[in-house]
Parts: C-alpha cells; sequence; structure tokens
C-alpha cells in the first residue's frame, strides 16, 4: 500500500496541468503501449457466446488473445477486462511480456449481453448497467461457470488448447466506468477467483449500489485483494454520484482498511486517456511479486476494528464436519464448547484438546444450548415442544414445554428467555418453573442473548434488519423494546438472516448473518463484518477455549474456530460491567 502523493502515478499526472477536455494528445502514451519491431506479436481473435443461463437470453462478443509465448503445457495467467481490447492492452502485453517484465497472460476482453429481436435484430434490452453496476456474484459465477470454461474449450489457430491458471493471484481483472466497478465486484465477491484490480473512473456511485462500497470496505474483514484506482478532475458528476469524490471515498476507505492498493487522480474527463497511458506502469505494480500471493494480512497501518480483531492471528481452522445441521453453540465454565445436529437429534462436546465426543442423542431435534448457573446444559427440544436440562454424566429433566422453542439464554439468577420464531414470541421461564410471554409482534424472533451486564436482552429478527433491545426489569418481563442495531443487508436480499449472537466482554454483540458475522457496539452501530468460513448458512457463534477468545461458529454441516483478540462472557456467572458505547 502507497496511497500518497508522492506516488509515480499522481506526480506524472499532476505534471500535465489542467484540461476541460482532455484527448490522448494531453496524455501520450508510452513505448510500452506502441508496436515495437522485433516483439512478437500474439493472437488476436473475435468471437460470440450466447448460451448464457445466468444473463438469459443475452448474447455478447468477446475477444481472446494469446501470446506467441503461451505454451499450454503450462496454464497461462489470466488478464480479464470488460471491453474490447481497453488500454491497447494487448500491445502492452505483446511489449512487457517480451520484456521479462509480465508472465505471460493470455487476454480475455468480454462485452456485456445484449437482447436482440429474433425477427429483425433490434435491440431489445441492453444489459451493461445491470450487469456491471450490479452488487453481488452474479457476474462473477457468469465468468466462472460460463464464459471461461467457454474460452477454455477453444485452440489457437495453430491448434493450442487454451489452458487457463486457476490461481486466483495469477489473475487480474480490470474496466472502466461500469466495467471498472464489475472489475471490483469479481475480486471482492471472488477473491478465490482474482486478486488483481484496475478500476478506472469506476462508477463507485449509486446507480446500482456501488456507492456502499466504501463503508463495506471499511467494516469487512479486509480481503486478499491488490487494487488499482483511476479517475479526473472532470469525470462524470450526475444523479448517481460524482465518480472522482467516489473513487476518492474508495481509496480513503481502502487506506483505511490497510489493503495494497495505488490511485491516479487526472485531469481529463470521463475517458481512457490517462488510464491507457499509465497501464503499462499499472501492469508492472500489479504483477510485481508474482507469483507470491496477494495477502488479506491487516498490518499494523489498518484502522478496521475487525483487522484488529483478528491481527496476528490466523484465519478459520475446521472444528469438525459431517453433520446434518449444526446449531446452538455453548460454552461451559472451562471453555470446552457443545454445539447440536439439528436433524440428527445429537449434541456433541468439543473438547479443550479439540476431540469432538458425542453427548447426547435423541434431543428431541434440539437447537439453542447454554449452559445455567447450576452447571447444567439446556437444550431447546424444539422438536417434541421442550425445554430439557442436561446432567454432566448425561441425565436430563424437562424444565418447560408446550412450546417450540429456537434459541435461549440464561441469567446467572437462573431466568430463561427462549425465542419461539413461528409463533413470533418471547419467552421467560422463572427459576420457580413458571412460563410466560415477555414479547410479541417479531416476524421471526430467532437468537437471544444478554448484555454482560445482564439488564439488556438483544433478540435478532431474522425477516428483518434489526437486532432488538430489552430492559429487563427487576422481575425478568421486558420494557422500553426498542430496534437497536441496524444491519447490513446482502446486495439482492430484503433480510439479513441475523440467527445466532455472541457478546463480549467490552460489551460488542456478534450476529451470524447471511453478510457474515457482524460486529455492532452497545448502541447499536456495526463497526466491522467477519466474513464466513464458508459459503453456507451461518447458525450460530459462541466465545469459547480456556480463555474464552476462540470464535466458534456453526454452518451447515460443519463447525469452525479462529483465534481473535477479546474475550467473551459466561452469563451464568456474575454479571460484568464494560463502560457503555456513547
Amino acid at each position: 500500500m502507497r496511497p500518497t502523493k508522492k506516488s509515480l502515478f499522481v506526480f506524472i499526472i499532476a505534471s500535465l496541468g489542467s484540461c476541460a477536455f482532455c484527448s490522448q494528445e494531453d496524455y501520450p502514451l508510452t513505448e510500452d503501449s506502441m508496436q515495437q519491431p522485433g516483439v512478437p506479436q500474439g493472437e488476436f481473435s473475435e468471437h460470440t457466446f450466447s448460451d448464457s443461463k445466468i444473463f438469459p437470453g443475452t448474447t455478447r462478443n468477446f475477444w481472446l488473445y494469446v501470446p506467441q509465448q503461451y505454451d499450454p503445457a503450462t496454464p497461462a495467467c489470466l488478464l480479464l477486462t470488460q471491453g474490447k481490447n481497453p488500454y491497447k492492452a494487448s500491445t502492452v502485453l505483446d511489449n512487457l511480456i517480451h520484456k521479462g517484465e509480465l508472465p505471460v497472460i493470455i487476454g480475455v476482453f468480454v462485452h456485456y449481453g445484449r437482447i436482440l429481436d429474433e425477427e429483425d435484430g433490434r435491440l431489445v434490452r441492453y444489459n451493461r448497467s445491470f450487469e456491471w453496476d450490479s452488487l453481488g456474484d452474479r457476474y462473477a459465477r457468469f465468468l466462472e461457470e460460463e464464459l471461461l470454461p467457454k474460452v477454455e474449450s477453444m485452440s489457437t489457430s495453430d491448434g493450442r488448447p487454451i489452458r487457463l491458471s486457476k490461481d486466483p493471484n495469477s489473475r487480474m481483472i480490470a474496466g472502466g466506468s461500469t466495467g471498472g466497478i464489475a472489475a471490483f465486484t469479481v475480486a471482492w465477491e471472488r477473491p478465490d477467483l482474482f486478486r488483481k484490480v484496475f478500476s478506472n473512473i469506476g462508477t463507485f456511485v449509486d446507480l446500482m449500489g456501488g456507492n456502499r462500497y466504501p463503508v463495506l470496505i471499511r467494516k469487512t474483514e479486509p480481503k486478499p485483494i491488490r487494487v488499482f484506482l483511476q479517475s479526473a478532475e472532470n469525470d462524470n458528476n450526475g444523479y448517481g454520484g460524482n465518480w472522482l469524490l467516489a473513487n476518492k471515498s474508495m481509496a480513503s476507505a481502502l487506506e483505511y482498511a490497510g489493503y495494497d492498493f495505488d490511485y491516479a487522480w487526472g485531469t481529463g474527463g470521463h475517458d481512457f486517456f490517462q488510464a491507457s497511458q499509465i497501464f503499462p506502469d499499472a501492469m508492472r505494480w500489479m504483477w510485481r511479486d508474482w507469483p507470491e500471493p496477494v495477502q488479506a494480512d491487516p498490518n499494523e497501518s489498518s484502522k478496521s476494528p475487525v483487522a484488529k480483531l483478528i491481527r496476528g492471528h490466523e484465519g478459520w481452522q475446521l472444528v469438525s464436519q459431517g453433520h446434518g445441521f449444526t446449531e446452538g453453540p455453548a460454552v461451559n465454565a472451562q471453555g470446552e464448547v457443545f454445539f447440536t445436529d439439528l436433524r440428527e437429534s445429537e449434541i456433541y462436546k468439543v473438547g479443550l484438546d479439540g476431540e469432538v465426543s458425542l453427548f447426547a442423542t435423541h434431543t428431541g431435534k434440539a437447537n439453542g444450548l447454554q449452559f445455567g448457573p447450576d452447571g447444567r446444559l439446556y437444550a431447546c427440544a424444539h422438536g417434541i415442544k421442550k425445554i430439557v436440562a442436561y446432567g454432566s454424566d448425561g441425565s436430563k429433566e424437562t424444565i418447560a414445554e408446550g412450546f417450540g422453542s429456537n434459541d435461549i439464554a440464561i441469567t446467572h439468577s437462573g431466568r430463561i428467555y427462549v425465542t419461539e420464531p413461528h409463533e413470533k414470541r418471547v419467552w421467560l421461564i422463572t427459576p420457580d418453573g413458571e412460563t410466560r410471554i415477555v414479547d410479541e409482534g417479531l416476524a421471526f424472533p430467532n437468537g437471544v442473548n444478554l448484555s454482560p451486564d445482564q439488564r439488556i436482552l438483544y433478540v435478532a429478527d431474522m425477516h428483518g434488519q434489526t437486532v432488538y433491545s430489552y430492559l429487563i426489569r427487576n422481575d425478568g418481563t421486558l420494557d422500553h423494546k426498542q430496534e437497536l442495531i441496524h444491519l447490513h443487508v446482502k446486495d439482492g436480499s430484503r433480510q439479513t438472516n441475523a440467527d445466532g449472537m455472541v457478546v463480549d466482554r467490552e460489551g460488542l454483540i456478534y450476529v451470524t448473518t447471511e453478510m457474515g458475522i457482524q460486529m455492532a457496539d452497545s448502541a447499536g452501530r456495526v463497526r466491522g463484518i467477519i466474513s464466513k468460513p464458508q459459503k453456507a448458512w451461518l447458525a450460530n457463534a459462541v466465545l469459547g477455549g480456556p480463555n474464552l477468545n476462540e470464535l466458534y461458529v456453526t454452518t451447515k454441516d460443519k463447525v469452525y474456530k479462529r483465534k481473535v483478540n477479546t474475550r467473551g462472557v459466561l452469563p451464568f456467572q456474575a454479571p460484568e460491567y464494560p463502560k457503555p458505547s456513547m
């Protein structure tokens, strides 16, 4: 990362002066962008793709560049761009590959899709903004599942089969305007496909939600991508926003989060002139250490709360797999973690040595778990509509029955709070066994947990965008209901899919959602988003281990953990009193 005004690219463009309507003459190309005598020229061919299932009915042109040095015995690196050979990319590749400054790179240049009338060929739908401005992984899936397999089914004119490296560190994606934000979105959503991004005059404004990126970059766990941005003083300024300001906001966010990135702000407009001039140097910068991997290693410069939480620790580690559906993690006084297999009606124990053993069977589809002050493990046996307590020897006792429970929280005084999602209710079970409804009306009350001081009850609404907060009165009833935590929603979704929660000693609340684990302060502000360990439903979380600094998550068929720079609380013990967020 070197986002300073001493940047080579900023120095170059600053010397050119101001121009209201710049042309290529204002940004003269270097020899790297011009055909040179004695330099082998690659093969450039045009093709059509009309078989998309992801963008049904569309047809599009794409172009394939293969350098002469390409040997199919070694899969080639990949440069994929939106648009037909922008930045004179094929010539730049010819020259820099010949100089040995780049590895052997195959270029794939793709147009956006169009839908044409079957009879007269007239344009029916122009798919550019939908495909390239939209957030989410749709376009990345199109590249992975449809276009690139098509490319790899092809051969050069002399019969060389096309073979592309599957290493994301050997893949770069680039584009301008809507193609620029498309390039970033593909790498952001799928760093397992592409880890190098060049975006010029990128449309990071509110056309299809691109204005959300600066906030997401600041909050989301850093991803292993390297980014170069370009924009200009006279870039677009329209109803969706100001392109230059949006790109500067992106750069500020990337710097804040500690990314490896660079930028160039020019004096031109919404064009490719400056980008074409600097493209060779940007390619050298982008590929400078290949084949070394691009890392998501939050360094000390990162100010991201998530980076601080995970800094110095490894990523997710697999704890257990092969289950039907994992749920309900709970931790005992020793730091041992218990979780349920909902579909198989089983409860498992994770010992401090990491060994996973079967604790209980025939649990009545037990879901949420929590330890009580008596040392027993309480379970929401929603399949038989009971709350059951397990002793350490596996003995069990029915505590309450008659309602379909989902998740559970227990105070040090023995009060039990249980959610009943389908009936839109929250229940209280008193230490003497009395049951009563203490809240009704949430769309789908799911996860439930307590603040460290045990004065606040948190309830996640899975079908909404909110975690609710309630004051616990002295008799255990709830008061002062409030929509507290405003969660982020994945693009294209109408709900967060908020499920379970865990609270740390600082009073931060960690909510499992479709986007990842969203970390919020006690004032309700989401500070960060921890990435999911796998692309699956993220059901619940707990802080366990001997020091309560290992974040465990249950996700579909597996359980994962990772160390973090915080510690959990044990609600069955005495309350703790962190300083509240203002």
